[in-house]
């Protein structure tokens, strides 16, 4: 594989937009980073968008999902278009929407490089299913889905289930206390390996190290970034907000280990909603952000 990235947009929101209606949200998101030249400055490639959406806002009654089977049909597209980023040798740089787009991304990985691992930035464990989550939003689910836990069609989507071990899964970040007190049983259960906010703040290049050694060990591994991992007073440009959270500074201290190590093969970051960043300050960091922590080799 060679160094360099290719840039994959996917303009997707979970909540569900209304079909043939404009871009909302976090569909934004790509074309307000591109805006910023974050192919062009991690001397990459720009392959477009992928052409899915997520449409319908109520919670389907078959599937339980919002969006109902346009989330699987949103899965299937991302995982072609992140394969075929794949084939050509460069590393795929995801760019969402939210991160109900990992779900295609991450079986893209296991389907042209064979087992992978993933490095999880997030302020929320996201292992709740179509039946536990309170909304019904798939990026409730990337985790759980992964894993090999959840609705039908989308372990379909991303089948042969599992996509990923979880002896290859590291939770960088949780905090959500509506969502532990949901969820810390099932997480316990699976023995997933979850850092918190503190334990990263306290030493956040140690933890990134840490990571990325752990990972690195079984081979490759993907990182994944929401952006809601960040204090609401340094990016409230998301639609996930909570109280605690990183610094931005913290984050770039994380990610760095993560992002120059030889085993990386692609990485992705959604949850940057444009409406809510009116100056454009939020989206500015984000992109400086991720030219520091992924520019680093090649």
């Amino acid at each position: 594989m060679t160094t360099g990235w290719t840039v994959l947009g996917v303009p997707i929101d979970s909540v569900g937009a209304p079909s043939g209606g404009p871009r909302m949200g976090t569909e934004l998101s790509p074309d307000a980073l591109r805006a910023r030249g974050l192919a062009e400055r991690l001397t990459g490639h720009d392959a477009g968008d992928v052409d899915t959406r997520i449409t319908g806002s109520q919670r389907d009654s078959v599937t339980g999902l919002v969006g109902g089977d346009t989330v699987a049909a949103s899965v299937r597209a991302v995982r072609l278009a992140t394969a075929g980023v794949l084939r050509t040798g460069r590393r795929p740089l995801v760019v969402g929407g939210c991160c109900a787009l990992l779900m295609g991304a991450l079986a893209a990985a296991r389907d042209e490089l064979g087992p992978v691992g993933l490095a999880y930035v997030d302020g929320h464990l996201d292992l709740y299913d179509h039946l536990t989550s309170p909304t019904g939003e798939a990026a409730d689910m990337p985790i759980a889905v992964l894993l090999g836990l959840g609705q039908r069609g989308l372990l379909d989507a991303v089948s042969p289930s599992p996509v990923l071990d979880v002896e290859r899964l590291r939770l960088l970040g949780a905090r959500d206390e509506d969502e532990q007190a949901d969820l810390a049983d099932l997480a316990a259960c699976l023995d997933v390996h979850v850092t918190s906010p503190e334990g990263i703040a306290s030493a956040p290049v140690a933890a990134g190290g840490a990571a990325a050694y752990a990972l690195g060990r079984h081979g490759r591994f993907w990182l994944h970034l929401d952006i809601d991992v960040l204090s609401v007073e340094e990016f409230p440009a998301t639609d996930y907000l909570m109280p605690g959270g990183l610094s931005v500074d913290e984050l770039r201290d994380l990610l760095r280990p993560l992002g120059s190590d030889g085993a990386l093969v692609g990485a992705s970051v959604g949850c940057y909603n444009p409406q809510k960043d009116p100056g454009g300050r939020c989206g500015d960091a984000l992109a400086d952000l991720l030219v520091d922590v992924l520019g680093q080799r090649g």
